[in-house]
């Protein structure tokens, strides 16, 4: 294991909060970091428009962006090593798939949605499907599906 530079987004997001009932608002930051700056933008762009929605909170566009930075991490010799350097530590999870197990994955759930019936069709009983969702339960029992109108 040796350290090494990476390039990192910083998320920095300015709002200011006033309480109920309230005119004063008080000003306040924070920041996140982003492996890329299309995880970073899309961010940005769920928390402004969240914070938009809420009554009491005004979001300073001119502070809140996307930048650009590095940090040192730690960098492994391979998956196995990581997993073993990590095994003992609690809530460890090992690093995602990769990309042709992920697209294994996906042909698959694919090719068992073709084959399923929509749970409206089977009066819920599953396994059925909610649109690209596979509904199943172990104990075979009927479930409830919410749906959102």
């Amino acid at each position: 294991m040796e350290t090494v530079w990476i390039q990192i987004f910083i998320l920095t997001f300015a709002e200011c909060v006033a309480p109920a009932g309230k005119t004063v608002c008080q000003e306040q930051q924070f920041e996140l970091q982003f492996a890329n700056r299309a995880d970073c933008e899309y961010a940005l762009q769920q928390l402004v428009a969240a914070k938009d929605e809420a009554e009491h909170v005004i979001v300073n566009r001119q502070k809140s962006a996307c930048a650009p930075s590095t940090i040192s991490v730690e960098a492994y010799e391979s998956v196995e090593a990581i997993n073993e350097a990590n095994k003992a530590t609690v809530g460890w999870r090992t690093p995602a798939a990769s990309d042709a197990r992920r697209a294994q994955i996906h042909k698959d759930h694919n090719e068992r949605l073709e084959d399923l019936m929509a749970c409206e069709e089977t009066g819920y009983v599953v396994p059925c499907k909610v649109g690209d969702i596979i509904v199943e339960d172990e104990s075979g029992d009927a479930v409830e599906v919410w749906k959102r109108e």
